[in-house]
């Protein structure tokens, strides 16, 4: 083989081989956090269904980049994200609902979250928070400043609110060209009508995919690592019936148990 080519076979070698390696310390940071000392039990108990560490690697999490997370409720991902990406050199913004406007159920989660945070700094201090969410705020930030957008199971609230349009919206412009979007959500039955998806919480996967091209965004693809056949989408009380809610409490507990968390759509999507 001449030099020249056995110079550029090497750098070839040399470049996968560091790609690889990026790639490999990356997923061990989040294999890491996710077994970290950080998480709750309870939330650890919960990895069987929602596969943390599949579900992040799909949507092309790298602990270097600007990750901002919509609505995290109780922070079941912030506790794996945020220090994932403080390690990494990155930046965990969490979009979390207005302080002061609202129900108050969601004030009260919304300060507990907060309070949770802030009671573990050496995991938590580098996290950037952003007011998001009815009435009047709508804006993620400076346009085109995000790497990763992420959501999980709150596209039926936003559509159950009105304002599933704006979000959409408000996250194309927030995320750089090439950016990735990354929705989770309860599934329903395909040509499911909109008030049955409001009544029940499952969207269909034709509605999520139609919002996001909506706004601007290609459907990248879809993956089954959140998918549970044994989901029927048929309860009394909707998705909320299933775990971990439970609304119906004590009646059928085995069976809903046994049924385990809902059927969910994982849809990736890109800005052009």
């Amino acid at each position: 083989m001449p030099n020249h080519k056995r110079a550029i076979h090497t750098f070839l070698l040399l470049l996968f081989i560091t790609m690889l390696s990026a790639c490999v310390s990356q997923n061990s940071l989040l294999a890491n956090n996710i077994k970290g000392e950080q998480r709750s039990e309870q939330n650890r108990v919960r990895d069987s269904a929602r596969h943390p560490l599949q579900t992040l690697a799909f949507f092309e999490v790298k602990p270097n980049a600007t990750v901002l997370e919509i609505w995290p409720a109780k922070g079941w991902y912030t506790e794996i994200l945020a220090p994932t990406i403080k390690q990494g050199g990155g930046q965990y913004i969490s979009a979390g609902v207005p302080l002061h406007t609202g129900p108050k159920w969601r004030q009260n989660r919304r300060q507990e979250y907060h309070d949770y945070l802030a009671s573990k700094p050496e995991y938590y201090d580098a996290v950037r928070f952003v007011e998001f969410g009815p009435p009047s705020f709508w804006s993620l930030g400076e346009d085109n400043s995000v790497d990763t957008v992420l959501t999980f199971r709150n596209v039926h609230n936003w559509v159950k609110g009105g304002y599933q349009e704006k979000i959409f919206q408000a996250m194309f412009s927030v995320l750089k060209s090439g950016g990735i979007l990354g929705v989770i959500d309860h599934r329903a039955k395909p040509n499911t009508d909109i008030e049955t998806m409001k009544k029940t919480g499952y969207m269909t996967e034709q509605y999520v995919i139609a919002l996001a091209q909506q706004a601007g965004f290609v459907f990248d693809s879809a993956s089954e690592i959140n998918a549970n056949p044994k989901d029927t989408k048929d309860y009394e009380k909707g998705v909320w019936t299933l775990p971990p809610r439970l609304r119906l409490g004590y009646t059928d507990l085995e069976k809903y148990t046994a049924i385990g968390e809902s059927d969910r759509m994982t849809l990736k999507f890109k800005k052009p």
